[in-house]
């Protein structure tokens, strides 16, 4: 690729990623930007040999690096996918980029290469026709988000928690008797989420392709016995059972990316491998195993199962949700070397105060940034931090 329009000094170089070149020294950079290395536990991301796994699964993606003038050292990296989502209101849908795995080597930090990258990837995205550009940290990062708001000119989005639940921590549950719990055709996740929230900001267009893809576990739905779900059952796609569904109903879907990558802790008794699906919350994870069965928890291949499309409809569907969650662990138990679930929802979104029960419940926030790029934007009225179109956050799977 042609970065004609990126950024490039007398020092610093911004190019895409070149896999025969940069594979080996990618992997050591992150290495090198290993979390906590001065504390009692540190913790780093190993990418299986695959320094593209991140944004492999979006069919738009790029990974860009940053390259020293003269010796070529790599110091810096980024990467930046594509999707397709909706905007909440009745224009439909809108091109997006979202930026993530920004990273600079720690002997480099404080001399702009991380501005460089970013408003590399920006240029990147802006000709591929995205029209807004997002971004997630953990709410005390402050070096990150300085960089996203008082230099790039980001705007806070939403506030999400991730809530982290160690199997371990809880008792193999059972749903309640007066709950069915049912596990739905693939055709009719895609239609029951594109009718309830095929609306809402930052539905992915295309949720076929997520629901289809091998590392979805599948979608479940809860409501109670004393209530009929006409159609539910139905072998053809009828898309009637949209009609029909009880006065209170829940819903969501599990994604099972266990060895998309590795973390590797030091500091417990020996170097531990830690399978994950979500790397997003690898500098925040150790918080929540510090409990006095971190160090079995930590032992052995360590799995996360990502709940996600997380909905409820009616007054009792806090309730529905709670017996999916509990669905979601006991199911999570027979999965090897699976040992937490974790999601993320918007702080605004009812069903958080639902899930965020219980003392083995670790609880992070999380903050999303969003910029509107000039040139593809044109004039709209997207109000994105409408605090009222906020509640509800579909959280892509394929990002973590």
């Amino acid at each position: 690729m042609d970065l004609k329009h990126g950024s490039m000094d007398n020092n610093v170089v911004v190019r895409e990623f070149n896999r025969e070149k940069d594979w080996e020294v990618v992997e050591k950079l992150e290495r090198n930007c290993e979390v906590g290395s001065r504390k009692d536990y540190s913790i780093l991301t190993n990418t299986l040999g695959d320094p593209l796994c991140r944004v492999r699964l979006h069919p738009l993606h790029v990974m860009l690096v940053a390259e020293l003038v003269g010796d070529g050292e790599v110091v810096g990296v980024v990467r930046g996918c594509m999707k397709c989502v909706g905007t909440g209101l009745e224009t439909g849908q809108v091109w997006m980029s979202y930026i993530l795995g920004l990273r600079v080597s720690p002997k480099h930090r404080r001399m702009g290469i991380g501005l460089k990258l970013m408003k590399s990837v920006e240029a990147w995205a802006e000709r591929n026709g995205a029209r807004y550009v997002f971004l997630a940290t953990e709410e005390n990062n402050a070096a990150s988000i300085n960089l996203f708001v008082l230099k790039c000119d980001y705007i806070k989005l939403s506030s999400l928690a991730i809530l982290f639940q160690p199997l371990e921590a809880c008792s193999k549950k059972n749903p309640s008797g007066d709950v069915r719990i049912e596990k739905l055709t693939v055709e009719k996740a895609i239609s029951l989420y594109k009718d309830r929230l095929g609306g809402e900001k930052f539905f992915p267009a295309d949720i076929d392709v997520i629901l289809k893809e091998d590392l979805s576990l599948g979608t479940w739905v809860s409501y109670f016995k004393e209530e009929h779900w006409d159609g539910l059952h139905c072998k053809e796609n009828d898309k009637e059972f949209l009609s029909k569904t009880p006065s209170s109903w829940a819903i969501l879907s599990m994604w099972k990316t266990y060895e998309v990558y590795k973390l590797q802790v030091k500091g417990a008794p020996s170097v531990r491998c830690i399978n994950t699906t979500l790397t997003h919350i690898r500098s925040k994870i150790l918080g929540c195993l510090r409990a006095p069965s971190s160090c079995e928890l930590l032992a052995g291949p360590f799995g996360f199962l990502f709940l996600y499309g997380l909905h409820g409809e009616g007054e009792r569907m806090g309730d529905l949700m709670k017996f999916l969650w509990c669905f979601a662990l006991s199911l999570a138990k027979d999965v090897t070397d699976c040992k937490a679930i974790v999601t993320e929802v918007s702080n605004c979104d009812p069903l958080c105060g639902h899930l965020s029960w219980g003392s083995s419940i670790s609880r992070i926030n999380d903050v999303w940034f969003l910029k509107k790029l000039g040139g593809g934007a044109g004039n709209d009225s997207i109000n994105w931090t409408a605090a009222s179109q906020l509640s509800r956050v579909f959280v892509d799977p394929r990002d973590f």
